[in-house]
């Protein structure tokens, strides 16, 4: 069962599902500060809000070759 702190934020397999991004380069590019903006719970967990990962999403994206 996924427990959800409101209708708009995503646990990080589920980020990471819809990303297709494995957890260990998630780790990675946060070490970097490249990684979506997320929360980090008390019991350690990460949630990420829906506008966040949509936000960071479209960053990635490149208008030109």
């Amino acid at each position: 069962m996924t427990h959800k702190i409101g209708p708009t934020t995503l646990t990080l397999d589920e980020a990471l599902g819809e990303i297709r991004l494995s957890r260990a380069a998630f780790y990675r590019m946060r070490a970097l500060g490249k990684a979506p903006k997320h929360m980090k719970l008390p019991n350690g967990q990460l949630r990420i809000r829906r506008t966040d990962l949509d936000a960071w999403w479209a960053a990635c994206e490149v208008t030109s070759c």
